[in-house]
């Protein structure tokens, strides 16, 4: 099975290279020049290549670090020595676009090796269901479409999940250096190295807390009411911190994040700010409903595993159950619909991007559609949570806390903001069946040739520019 197994994995990444690469083709004949975010980004990493490292060669409207930069001239630059190509064609904006394509193919590697490590291997059905699972996240339409242009999806994703492998394995030195450098692509990805010693913690409180569930019921204090359990967790987590011991263990284990915690720390104090570059159009807000938005994005493309007559059935059998929690959480998402929605001056003017067509023809022209979407906003979290009742309360608990910081302080709704946690809440999910998968796959596979038909044939002008102008995610 295991030889198989390998056998099926080969396969699935050499497809998709060799249709990644005709596709890359495709792009590269019909985008000649910069397109989007790339006039930032193509000219700094082309400076970078020609040697100019100088701040004063900076781009202020570049809001990331150069990590992205910093690995395309360690990628293309040594072509010139071995291959002896000139310096135009190596710092071409092809070649620094194949950047991402390579990173594409390590990212479905450590998506595989992720998915051994997190799945359990008891089943002979799973060698299929993890090679397809791996298909499929890879070509995850919103991460898919970024491996074709010059952005920092693709480098951010690799470095990211190499880290988590790596903190599964154990290796959290290796693992905290990985999330530096997925942080050198974009910041907000120290919030997953935070997520990855989280991954450590939540461990060890698992192991204590099944210690503790052995013991005897006279034992654990007598607890009773409709919040007993979470008392009794609560009060789990207080005696545990009181530890000298378990925090000491805890601290030993952790130190390589903590440590990049300070150096995040001394960025932020150093730079003003988490942002570099331009930072009056990516002000921190508390804007709630991104949460919302993100249960509605994960329904959506995890559909065959989240919504069906049963766990519908499911859902409004325990909604009557415990209808008096359910009205205080619709009450409450209601008001933060009604204080906190924002819409960012990116969202109401750029028609480029599909979130403008969703906004302005949804939520725009009827107001009471954001109201009306939180029973489906509240079905969608607790499928989520549902689907993560495999993992233990404190890893739920790190993985929500993380996906809060992550995107609720992003007041801009844009879909690559929910790429990483989406893919790690993919990777926890329990292995589906086959038939799911496939579904899951094909449907992938529809929303990708779309958006690939329509970036490619479907261009338009805008009234006071020449540009040639597509759309995309």
């Amino acid at each position: 099975m295991a030889q198989l197994e390998g056998y099926y994995f080969s396969a699935a990444l050499s497809c998709t290279f060799l249709v990644s690469c005709l596709l890359f083709s495709a792009f590269s004949r019909a985008l000649r020049e910069p397109y989007m975010d790339e006039i930032f980004h193509l000219p700094q990493a082309q400076r970078y290549c020609e040697g100019h490292f100088s701040l004063s060669q900076w781009d202020p409207m570049i809001t990331t670090l150069p990590g992205l930069y910093l690995v395309s001239v360690g990628v293309v630059k040594p072509a010139i020595w071995i291959f002896g190509w000139s310096e135009h064609v190596v710092c071409s904006i092809g070649m620094l676009r194949f950047v991402n394509l390579l990173f594409s193919v390590g990212n479905f590697y450590l998506l595989y090796l992720l998915f051994r490590k997190v799945q359990p291997r008891n089943k002979a059905a799973s060698s299929i269901q993890r090679v397809l699972s791996t298909l499929t996240l890879a070509v995850f339409p919103t991460l898919y479409f970024f491996n074709f242009l010059y952005y920092t999806e693709a480098g951010s994703m690799f470095f990211t999940l190499f880290a988590y492998l790596m903190c599964l394995y154990g290796n959290h030195k290796t693992s905290a250096f990985l999330g530096f450098c997925g942080f050198m692509f974009r910041q907000t990805n120290i919030i997953w190295a935070v997520f990855c010693a989280g991954n450590v913690i939540a461990q060890k409180l698992t192991e204590a807390w099944k210690t503790e569930l052995q013991k005897k019921e006279d034992r654990l204090p007598p607890i009773k009411g409709p919040f007993a359990e979470f008392r009794k967790i609560l009060q789990f987590l207080l005696a545990y911190s009181m530890s000298f011991k378990n925090l000491s263990m805890l601290l030993l284990l952790t130190w390589p994040y903590i440590l990049l915690g300070f150096l995040f720390c001394a960025f932020v104090v150093v730079n003003g700010g988490i942002v570099i570059g331009d930072r009056s159009s990516h002000e921190a807000c508390l804007h709630f409903p991104q949460l919302f938005y993100f249960f509605s994005f994960t329904l959506f493309f995890s559909f065959p595993h989240l919504l069906s007559p049963s766990k519908i059935k499911t859902f409004l059998s325990l909604v009557w159950k415990r209808r008096i929690l359910f009205f205080v959480v619709t009450l409450v998402s209601v008001f933060l619909v009604w204080k906190f929605t924002y819409a960012h001056k990116y969202l109401l003017a750029d028609n480029r991007h599909y979130t403008f067509y969703v906004w302005k023809r949804v939520f725009q022209r009827y107001e009471t559609v954001k109201y009306l979407l939180v029973p489906a906003y509240i079905f969608a979290g607790w499928s989520i949570a549902d689907s993560l009742k495999s993992k233990s309360i404190f890893w739920n608990l790190m993985f929500f806390i993380c996906l809060f910081i992550v995107i609720v302080p992003q007041k801009l709704l844009e879909f690559r903001y929910f790429i990483l946690p989406y893919v790690i809440y993919r990777l926890n999910i329990p292995l589906p069946p086959t038939s799911r998968l496939i579904c899951e796959l094909s449907c992938y596979a529809v929303v990708n040739f779309i958006t690939f038909f329509i970036f490619l044939n479907k261009t338009f002008q805008w009234p006071n520019s020449q540009d040639i102008q597509r759309f995309m995610w």
